[in-house]
């Protein structure tokens, strides 16, 4: 076998594993364990995408878990697929034409639908690319795009189930207008900016055949082409010989009926009359409804005046806006203006202010859909991790209103409705009809609408499965295990699937639901394009690694927080890869030629090390071959508790726990402890038994580190277990080599009750090293000085654990030597540190001035309590915290506490020479 490299280096080794789990079919459900189904589904991504850090969060997540679950040998499918983005994807196609001169409208529908065909087959792979290098271990057989056959069969079934039970329907209303995609919105694709500050604008309408005037108010000046009537409340005195009169508009031939209105009129506000626009605003619609008013739309779908608007036909709805106010001035009408804070709503597609607009759409009835995806909550068939999402699930769904999922684009799904030029009479079907089912008429046209991109993502748990076909993958794995996804899609997706799977097969979608944050830079901000701090996933993994890239995303990853990037953290990760990797290549290194691996469970059954008569360890080894001394059980125990935790925080989707059991697990107790214990041993001649033991145990234990770090660090478990299977599991001639992962986890270790004795006995012993080593660092001793340690204390086999390790706590400690004595009274000199079992002295005379370090730290203390009194002051005063940016506060807060945590030091130092501050 090759001996590893110096050096990891993961550009040599990612794309060739791949490649190795692609073809070997690693990543089937078929392939991997006969125990109970687990699925995901992956939130498709858009195929107008490219792999950002959102992407790289979420998708590590999945596959983490997808891969814990391969390892504790269940049926593991994670599908993949993307999403057609309907108004993303037609801009994208927009864009381009423009460049080349053309628009859609010049090329017509079906061109245009075949252009964006042909540019989705050349561009809209991208991001599946760039996901294998993420090393994500999705079921690529099983791929699917939102517009493929099978998924329009399924789109058009749902729509078509949901119109016969009456939960699909066209109406006339009030929608929100996105002019620059020219499509209606749903009410959660708008985003509203709730600060705006905008300007009120007050001008006059003359009353008809009387002299006098009625004042109202707007923020739209524009929208006065399109008012019905002026609304006053019926009990303002100001107003009441008004009611039932007109105003003549001022740029339209047509009189404006005064009413009154007392839901609408707040007599206390602005003047009390109210200009009254039902095609234009919310409020107004309902009032319109009232009062039976005329319904005047005056924009056209780009937001530019219609013939409606008479002399400003054709404008802008700023520049008419512009204008009308000049010639309201240029009248004599304007009446003044002000600035006005207020919630302007906007286009999450793109960025346009919407406009309120009254237009025939088609609509989901949802509270009987909502009720039902309440109770699968309510009843507990769907949990939420974290828990508080529940509630704002819940209120959510009570507040629901009917979903608009028309839109008026031309990429998408046409909606499967066809309208009779004959009787009117609109057919539903699943399959395109030849004749109208009313009056059997040929001249019918589909409806020219496609919907709501989110329609067909509520379909995708089980239209990926081949829904409404009755499909192996529908009945082994639907519903699905987990759903991942982040908290700004709760209400857009997770409700939908809901609502959706409960409606088509009375089955809720998933069962949990990991709900994660967003990422942010460190200053808190979130991470994009527009703010200049986007950081490209595939630049990332280019400079630290995919595997140090996925370990840093899963620890920073807190319960239902939004994570920070860190280079810092990063690099921390790049370097724990490394440890990995010099640990392995210790222990492999070290290995004699022909050593063959015991048998886990003979390996495990091996009692700790006996000694004969005369003191020493027995030649004779026991049946098993080998013998287990104090550290080779301390590890076992470690290992123990560790395979536990990560198994119990995963089950939990404390994924910054898990990361951190293992990261504890591997650098603290197995390179920090465990092979500083075990060198002297491993040097030893092949044979000797405790050479033996140690090389046996710390290849254990570097397999069963490779197999709970795989689902984190796929790419370097898989390359260094290509090196232990070696041992463990040769390859024969002509087959194929055992992959780690479709490899069990370790089964826990059945420690014996000496076994569990001589854990906690160097346990102790191990507290006591670490004891020391902060003594030192804290008291400024040299690490060239050797200093003698005495423990007092009476801790059963403390003091044979000491003898026995002697030599190795002397050098781990930097010791001349180590006392145990229960009976033992410190003298004035020694530095002394109290633990749970008793004291650990180090005596300093000789080591330290102790007149000296006193001084030093009395002038420490004194500086250092300037500087925290200063910051105190500072964090006190009010104004600094008030109107300080957020993160300068928190800087000087962390500043506060990293002062206080060095005072506490330097008093604990003080305290263990026994100095009086």
């Amino acid at each position: 076998m090759p001996e590893l490299s110096t050096r990891y280096e993961p550009s040599t080794i990612e794309d060739k594993w791949y490649k190795v789990w692609e073809k070997s079919g690693s990543f089937k459900p078929e392939s991997g364990g006969k125990g109970p189904a687990y699925s995901i589904v992956i939130p498709p991504p858009n195929i107008t995408g490219q792999l950002h850090v959102g992407h790289a969060l979420n998708h590590t997540i999945q596959d983490v878990l997808i891969r814990h679950a391969r390892k504790q040998g269940k049926r593991a499918l994670w599908l993949p697929g993307t999403d057609h983005a309907g108004i993303a994807t037609q801009a994208v196609v927009e864009k381009l034409l423009k460049e080349e001169g053309v628009s859609r409208f010049d090329l017509g529908r079906e061109k245009f639908v075949k252009r964006i065909w042909q540019w989705k087959e050349k561009f809209g792979g991208i991001i599946t690319r760039q996901m294998r290098t993420l090393g994500l271990s999705v079921d690529w057989s099983r791929e699917r795009f939102t517009m493929d056959d099978g998924l329009s069969y399924a789109v058009r079934t749902a729509f078509t189930e949901l119109y016969k039970k009456k939960l699909i329907y066209r109406d006339t209303r009030m929608i929100m207008w996105d002019p620059v995609t020219r499509t209606v919105l749903s009410d959660l694709e708008v985003d509203y900016d709730e600060n705006h500050v905008g300007e009120l604008y007050s001008f006059a309408y003359p009353l008809k055949s009387t002299r006098g005037e009625i004042v109202v108010a707007t923020t739209r000046p524009e929208t006065m082409l399109g008012d019905s009537a002026i609304a006053v409340h019926p009990d303002d005195p100001r107003y009441k010989d008004m009611i039932g009169k007109t105003v003549m508009h001022p740029f339209l031939e047509r009189e404006v009926p005064i009413i009154a209105d007392s839901i609408l009129v707040d007599p206390a506000f602005g003047t009390g009359a109210v200009k009254v626009t039902p095609a234009h605003d919310v409020n107004d619609y309902e009032t319109g409804k009232r009062h039976n008013l005329e319904f005047i739309t005056i924009f056209d779908e780009s937001g530019k005046i219609n013939e409606a608007g008479g002399r400003f036909k054709g404008l802008d709805r700023y520049e008419a806006r512009k204008q009308i106010k000049a010639s309201l001035l240029e009248i004599g009408l304007e009446r003044g203006k002000k600035e006005h804070k207020m919630a302007l709503g906007k286009s999450q597609r793109s960025g346009a202010v919407v406009e309120p607009m009254v237009s025939t759409q088609w609509f989901v009835k949802v509270r009987p859909l909502a009720d039902q995806a309440i109770k699968a909550v309510e009843k507990g068939k769907i949990k939420f991790y974290p828990e508080n999402y529940t509630n704002l699930y819940n209120s959510w769904m009570r507040e629901i209103r009917d979903w608009c999922i028309s839109r008026q684009l031309w990429w998408g799904h046409q909606i499967p409705a066809y309208h009779c030029e004959e009787c009117a009479h609109i057919t539903v079907s699943v399959a395109v009809p030849k004749v109208c089912e009313k009056c059997k008429s040929k001249k019918i046209k589909q409806d020219p609408d496609v919907l709501d991109t989110w329609f067909s993502s509520g379909l995708w748990p089980f239209s990926t499965m081949g829904w409404p076909g009755k499909t192996k993958d529908l009945a082994t794995f639907y519903p699905t295990t987990v759903l991942v996804t982040a908290y700004d899609i709760i209400f857009f997706w997770v409700a939908r699937m809901v609502m959706m799977g409960l409606f088509a097969l009375k089955k809720e979608p998933f069962g949990h639901v990991y709900i994660h944050g967003l990422m942010r830079d460190e200053q808190g901000r979130k991470i994009s394009k527009s703010l200049g701090n986007n950081i490209d996933p595939a630049d990332v993994i280019k400079t630290y690694g995919a595997d140090a890239y996925r370990f840093f995303l899963m620890a920073t990853l807190s319960e239902g927080k939004d994570s920070t990037y860190s280079e810092n953290r990063l690099k921390g990760y790049q370097s724990f890869a490394n440890k990995v990797w010099n640990s392995s290549r210790f222990v492999l290194m070290n290995l004699p030629k022909g050593f063959k691996p015991i048998d886990a469970k003979k390996l495990l059954t091996s009692p700790p090390a006996k000694k004969s008569k005369s003191g020493k360890k027995s030649a004779k080894p026991p049946q098993t071959g080998i013998l287990l001394e104090q550290e080779d059980w301390w590890i076992l125990d470690r290992l123990n508790q560790t395979l536990k935790a990560v198994s119990k925080n995963l089950a939990e989707y404390k994924f910054h726990l898990a990361t951190e059991n293992i990261y504890e697990f591997i650098w603290n107790d197995y390179c920090d402890w465990y092979i500083e214990f075990i060198k002297p041993r491993m040097f030893g001649k092949a044979g000797e038994a405790s050479a033996e033991s140690a090389r046996q145990v710390s290849f254990y234990i570097l397999n069963s580190i490779l197999s709970v770090l795989n689902p984190f660090m796929p790419y370097l478990t898989e390359e260094l277990y290509a090196y232990t299977s070696a041992y463990t599991k040769p390859a024969g001639k002509g087959k194929v080599k055992s992959l780690l992962i479709g490899e069990l986890y370790p089964a826990l270790v059945k420690m014996p009750a000496n076994g569990k004795k001589a854990a906690a006995a160097l346990e102790l012993l191990q507290r006591v090293i670490g004891i020391v080593r902060n003594m030192r660092a804290e008291l400024k001793i040299a690490p060239d000085k050797k200093i003698k340690i005495i423990v007092k204390s009476d801790a059963p086999g403390l003091a044979k654990t000491a003898i026995e390790k002697q030599a190795a706590i002397t050098r781990l400690a930097q010791a001349e030597s180590i006392q145990i004595d229960p009976a033992y009274n410190p003298a004035k000199s020694d530095a002394v540190q109290v633990f749970t079992e008793g004291q650990v002295c180090l005596p300093v005379e000789g080591l330290l001035d102790i007149a000296k370090e006193e001084a030093r730290i009395r002038q420490e203390i004194a500086q250092l309590g300037k500087a925290r009194a200063a910051l105190e002051s500072k964090l006190g005063n009010q104004d600094f915290v008030t109107r300080a940016p957020a993160e300068v506060v928190n800087k000087e807060k962390a500043k506060l506490q990293d002062l206080l945590e060095t005072i506490a030091h330097l008093e604990a130092s003080a305290t263990r020479l026994g100095l009086k501050l």
